[in-house]
């Protein structure tokens, strides 16, 4: 599985939002290229987690949309008669 990619402009966002983290948390410092080679990291290791779920969620919203339509057609079924009158 191909880690999620993320353009460029966001990649810049996140790796500053990285780079925040480790000077505010850890008192550290952490530079650009350090930053990126740690998300693509982190990407690479969490890709199948997030997908996996992705997928657990979208069968969670089907399965509730499925039985929606089976109570949906119960109810437009018709009476039946027993040919007594």
């Amino acid at each position: 599985m191909q880690p999620i990619k993320i353009q460029r402009e966001h990649k810049l966002q996140i790796t500053s939002s990285i780079q925040d983290y480790f000077d505010t948390e850890l008192s550290s410092e952490i530079g650009q290229l350090a930053s990126e080679n740690l998300l693509d990291f982190m990407l690479k290791e969490l890709t199948p987690y997030i997908y996996n779920q992705a997928l657990a969620d979208a069968r969670k919203v089907i399965e509730q949309k499925m039985n929606s339509v089976e109570e949906e057609l119960y109810a437009l079924e018709q009476p039946l008669t027993t040919g007594r009158r």
